[in-house]
């Protein structure tokens, strides 16, 4: 009687195979070690070029900084110093002027009125303050 491959076959073939078959190993890693002998010298062909020769100027100093600040009533400091909504006007227009422009940090208290932050932030704009921050504390209290 012909019996055919393992399934039920004869005793020989109901055993489990003990040994690994390395074979497809082997050659999946020698084509592995041919492809890398080809492209490995590829690698290390440089093209040479010209870069151009760049010079760099140190970085200019720090521009000025201005602190404005404004309290609870809506009182206005330049640089703690008690000015009206008038005077800054005019120093804004003065510091849009300087070279290189200082930048100008907003300090206001939580209760003060939006309205007053927005007329000095339209004042600073219309005066062509380019840097313009606001300054705030991190902690909660």
């Amino acid at each position: 009687m012909i019996t055919g491959g393992g399934i039920g076959g004869g005793e020989g073939h109901s055993r489990p195979m003990s040994e690994i078959n390395t074979t497809p190993l082997v050659d999946v890693m020698l084509v592995l070690l041919v492809i890398f002998i080809i492209t490995a010298p590829l690698l290390t062909h440089a093209v040479k070029i010209d870069l151009p020769q760049a010079t760099s100027q140190p970085s200019p100093e720090k521009p000025e900084i201005i602190d404005v600040a404004i309290d609870t009533a809506g009182t206005m400091y330049w640089n703690d110093q008690a000015v009206t909504l008038e005077e800054i006007n005019v120093k804004l227009h003065q510091v849009a002027d300087k070279e290189p422009q200082p930048e100008l940090h907003i300090r206001a208290d939580k209760e003060t009125r939006y309205q007053v932050l927005a007329e000095l932030m339209a004042y600073a704009q219309n005066a062509g303050v380019q840097k313009l921050g606001f300054v705030s504390d991190p902690t909660p209290k």
